[in-house]
């Protein structure tokens, strides 16, 4: 008998050291796969971390600080929109009034970041320049809402974005260098949507410019002195010291035309979005109509564009206008007191 009981507990002895080695193993999977997810939580942290400071609604603490101090201050404000980028616009088709395409848009672009270094430094004097903001309005790609737009461009819609994510990066870089507080603002536009007609739902996630945005925000990754806001809304609010600036791409404007131009279907626009507590604003901006218009002391700038004149614009008989943005700075106390053109073409360097 005592046999058989030495048998039996040979046989639990082995059957428990089976289960051991089980559980080692389990244990050692259980662990690999802690530290498999652990790397991959830590990865969605750093992705989440940049995701949130893109699509954050506040300002940064340097914009909204007010002291009696600060009354020889002012904040530079720089909008880029309409830049329809990889465009082609043929110089034979216009009486040879303008050209456009991926080189010159380029070129375009670094006049544009260095004309705003250059009216923030050599035509102002007496203050101090506090830091930037740069207001990307929307319809920065071509797109291919359009069939001849599709044929015409200068690459895919896949191809724009790699090229131009880079681009934008570069030329905010070149801004957060020189200006070492930078806030960057995003809205999109028409253009670049997916989708051949307008849409409600999903308007900000199925449009390329926001794709461009997040795309730069990511290869810039977290500065010190960069901040984004990059809503999931079509409208944004920027509170420059006080100074309260409502960004839209400006394609919410109806009607129209005759005598009064835009601007009776825009400040009836500009009434509605008074009415909202949310879009309640003391300076209205815009681009879409690629015709410069800084009206401050009305509430309201509405950009041009660095594409400038094109088919459809000579086609509709538009008023011919150089490719040029919005500057202006405002002060703690004063708000919004100076403009200017930031004129981006050089035909002589372009060479055509």
């Amino acid at each position: 008998m005592a046999d058989l009981d030495d048998f039996v507990d040979d046989e639990t002895l082995v059957a428990g050291e089976r289960k051991a080695e089980k559980a080692k193993a389990d244990l050692s999977l259980a662990n690999a796969k802690v530290k498999a997810l652990t790397r991959e939580v830590e990865a969605l942290h750093g992705r989440l971390s940049i995701y949130e400071t893109a699509t954050a609604q506040s300002v940064p603490a340097w914009l909204s600080r007010k002291s009696k101090k600060r009354k020889s201050t002012v904040t530079v404000c720089a909008m880029l929109s309409d830049t329809h980028w990889d465009e082609v616009v043929r110089p034979e088709e216009l009486g040879g009034v303008n050209k456009y395409d991926r080189r010159i848009a380029e070129m375009r672009l670094d006049r544009f970041v260095e004309k705003t270094i250059e009216l923030s430094t050599s035509y102002i004097g007496g203050v101090t320049v506090d830091g930037a903001c740069l207001f990307l309005g929307g319809d920065m790609v071509s797109g291919d809402i359009h069939e001849e737009l599709t044929e015409s461009n200068e690459g895919s819609m896949l191809e724009t974005v790699v090229h131009w994510s880079a681009r934008l990066a570069s030329a905010i870089e070149a801004l957060h260098n020189h200006f070492g507080s930078l806030h960057v603002a995003s809205v999109v536009g028409n253009h670049g949507r997916r989708t051949r007609k307008p849409r409600a739902k999903g308007k900000v996630h199925d449009n390329f410019d926001w794709l461009i945005v997040h795309t730069a925000a990511t290869l810039l990754g977290d500065r010190k002195g960069l901040t984004w806001q990059v809503p999931e809304t079509a409208d944004t609010v920027i509170d420059v010291h006080g100074t309260r600036i409502l960004m839209t791409h400006g394609d919410k404007v109806t009607g129209g035309g005759g005598i009064g131009g835009i601007w009776p279907p825009i400040k009836r626009l500009q009434a509605r979005l008074q009415t909202n507590p949310i879009t309640e604003h003391d300076l209205l901006i815009m681009g879409h109509w690629h015709q410069l218009t800084l009206a401050s002391t009305a509430g309201l700038i509405v950009n041009g564009s660095t594409k400038g004149y094109d088919e459809y614009a000579a086609m509709r008989g538009f008023a011919y206008e150089d490719p040029r943005q919005a500057w202006w700075i405002v002060s703690p106390e004063h708000g919004v007191t100076m403009s200017a053109p930031i004129l981006v073409m050089d035909r002589s360097a372009e060479g055509w």
